[in-house]
């Protein structure tokens, strides 16, 4: 038991590891990020209920509809909301990269318990596929999602909102994708690697942006003191 928690814990520490250690301009608090992962962790369980008793009741009968669209909006609408209720006007958050960092270590509470339940059910023998596919996937939704949030805190114009609402669009399109592909039963692992190449892509080129948003952050800030 104690090495398949292992298995299942470690992709989610190393990616959070990885991208909180980019994180060259200052350090965020640790307890603030560890709360964020277990509200991440905490969410888990109602979305596997709300998934459940809907699949018992039959309210989709359409696969696709089930596995694909209702899956990728309830999950990444609840880690926005944690996002937004209880991380964005946070006095801790106080700089542009820390959305990325909030949103990551949600993404990674939940899909590190996510990942424990389905080793626990499957078995260690998916734990490398698991880790390099649902966990880093979820990890980079996170990291999409936190760095919208971090450009609505700290915009200077009435693009706020804009931002917030691209901050639960663009994950989301990005997860329905994800599991469009895994709706393929044929030809899925073609498509897939691809596809994760582009979501590595784009996610390391929002941590780029986020870190020059932190520096013209911090530049600003100088003037005034």
């Amino acid at each position: 038991m104690f090495i398949l928690l292992s298995a299942a814990i470690a992709p989610g520490l190393a990616l959070f590891s990885y991208f909180y250690l980019r994180n060259q301009m200052s350090t965020e608090p640790r307890k603030t990020l560890f709360q964020s992962f277990i509200f991440g962790a905490i969410i888990t369980f109602p979305i596997m209920f709300i998934q459940y008793v809907l699949k018992v009741e039959g309210v989709f009968s359409d696969p696709f509809l089930a596995n694909v669209l209702f899956s990728s909006t309830i999950e990444e609408f609840f880690k926005w909301l944690v996002l937004f209720v209880f991380i964005y006007g946070h006095v801790e958050f106080d700089d542009p990269y820390d959305g990325i960092l909030y949103g990551a270590s949600i993404s990674l509470g939940f899909a590190t318990v996510e990942n424990v339940l389905y080793l626990i059910s499957f078995g260690i023998d998916t734990a490398f596929m698991r880790a390099i596919l649902p966990v880093s996937s979820h990890a980079l939704y996170g990291v999409l999602m936190g760095f919208y949030f971090g450009k609505s805190k700290f915009a200077k114009n009435d693009r706020a909102t804009e931002y917030l609402i691209l901050a639960f669009l663009a994950p989301l399109i990005l997860h329905l994708t994800y599991n469009a592909i895994l709706s393929f039963e044929d030809y899925w692992v073609y498509l897939v690697a691809p596809f994760m190449l582009f979501l590595w892509w784009l996610a390391l080129r929002k941590v780029k942006q986020a870190h020059q948003h932190l520096v013209e952050h911090l530049i600003e800030q100088n003037k005034y003191n």
